[in-house]
């Protein structure tokens, strides 16, 4: 049977004390709001609605490729929220699950449980639960004498026997999609918050008849909710601790596991080996037998097999097979690093390519720049490629050598198997195999340091 889901993503979150709302908060490098619908889209899950609410401006740009945005006016409970989604949905008959946009942990595996016990019982509802020692704050799941759901009461409405109970709701549920809109009809605000509870269902669908049912997690980590800078971080923490576990069954190796942080679509190959405080985000790959820090935060960035990134900050870089880079390297977007090249100790690239087993060891700034293969940077050497108002290209062939402490006033292009001398400000164009030179002529005047250190001793 198809599936669609809801991804409640309209809470404020008024404890994170931010001017953003809480799903646009990242774990990992990525917002919660996306670590939710990302979880629907691996079940199988193609039809998503996203219900945005507080500063929705700064929600729907993160989900509005692959969900439709439904905008819930006013905050009036959850259930209110899920009833926004009818036209959105209008037509569908199936499984419809429902989640929290600010439970980044959810997995897919949990969600296709759902479904399918769902679908197998012919349910109006499967609800995902959790034992918790301290259920304060979470909606607790009432059962009857023979131990089937009964209802959900939530905090603020339960008695002492109720609010004694260790079984909680975790705020994903699985509907029969006509029986969900149906009871959403009969819900009321006769409660402690005023408000619409989606939780009111459950009680709504068992009166009528159908199968409520409860699906235990194993995990009660999965239904964590982030309403908290410290909830954010203990998020993290069970969102690292998980990567990094898939990660070494693969066959990384890691120095210290917790010194790592690898996002949830990093791509990592075997024999990789991760040193203490790396931090992998976005969309980095990293090839078999590359290693990888200390101290490198690498994000959107392609690395090959057999590199060797030491003390690096890489943005949207590609580092190829057998290059190596740092320590204290900055590659900047659209920086490139062939076969075997190297950027060395302190050396900055931005919007360039470094040519097979071509290096720039150290000291150096190379932008806007293509440089041929088996050509050396001197140290301290700096493209000049800004004039205030355009950045210009520089072009260096194949094989020439660049003198350390050189200027290369772009736009400017540097022929194949040429030199340049040390201390050279260049600013034209340099034949192939020729040798530029533009430092002054050297003066020496004999003795003059002598008589300079007398008359300071004098006077």
């Amino acid at each position: 049977m198809e599936a669609a889901a809801i991804v409640l993503a309209a809470g404020a979150g008024t404890r994170m004390k931010s001017k953003k709302p809480k799903v646009v908060h990242e774990v990992l490098g990525k917002p919660l709001v996306r670590w939710v619908v990302d979880a629907a889209h691996e079940a199988g899950i193609s039809r998503v609605a996203t219900v945005v609410g507080h500063e929705r401006q700064q929600v729907e740009p993160l989900v509005e490729a692959d969900t439709d945005v439904v905008v819930q006016p006013e905050r009036r409970g959850t259930a209110d929220a899920v009833a926004v989604c009818a036209d959105a949905l209008a037509g569908f008959d199936g499984s419809l699950v429902v989640l929290s946009g600010d439970c980044p942990l959810i997995t897919a595996d949990t969600i296709r449980r759902l479904v399918d016990m769902r679908e197998q019982a012919d349910a109006a509802v499967v609800v995902l639960t959790m034992e918790l020692e301290n259920p304060y704050g979470y909606g607790r799941i009432v059962r009857d004498r023979v131990g089937a759901v009964e209802r959900i009461v939530e905090q603020k409405d339960a008695n002492s026997a109720e609010a004694a109970i260790c079984e909680c709701n975790s705020g994903f549920y699985c509907f029969d999609a006509r029986a969900l809109f149906d009871a959403l009809g009969q819900v009321d605000d006769d409660n402690a918050q005023g408000e619409f509870y989606l939780t009111d269902v459950l009680a709504i669908c068992r009166a009528a008849g159908r199968p409520v049912l409860a699906l235990p997690t194993d995990d009660p980590s999965e239904c964590l909710g982030v309403n908290s800078r410290a909830q954010l971080a203990e998020a993290t923490k069970f969102a690292q601790r998980r990567i990094n576990a898939a990660h070494l069954a693969a066959g990384v190796t890691m120095t210290d596991p917790d010194q790592v942080w690898i996002g949830p679509d990093v791509v990592i190959e075997q024999d990789v080996e991760l040193l203490p405080q790396t931090f992998l985000m976005g969309s980095t790959s990293v090839g078999e037998d590359s290693v990888i820090g200390p101290n490198s935060r690498l994000t959107d960035t392609v690395v090959g097999r057999g590199c060797a990134v030491d003390e690096t900050v890489a943005v949207e870089a590609l580092i190829d097979d057998g290059a190596s880079c740092g320590p204290r390297a900055y590659l900047r977007p659209a920086a490139h690093l062939c076969e075997g090249a190297k950027a060395g100790t302190h050396v900055e690239i931005k919007k360039s390519t470094v040519g097979k087993g071509s290096k720039v060891p150290h000291l150096s700034y190379i932008g806007d720049t293509t440089i041929g293969e088996d050509v050396n940077i001197g140290a301290g050497s700096i493209t000049c490629n800004y004039d205030g108002k355009k950045k210009w290209p520089t072009v260096i062939g194949d094989g020439a050598f660049v003198g350390s402490d050189t200027m290369m006033v772009a736009p400017v292009s540097i022929g194949a198997g040429a030199i340049i001398g040390a201390g050279s400000c260049i600013t034209k164009d340099v034949a192939a195999d020729a040798l530029a030179l533009t430092r002054p002529e050297q003066r020496e005047i004999l003795g003059w340091a002598a008589k300079k250190r007398e008359q300071q001793a004098q006077g």
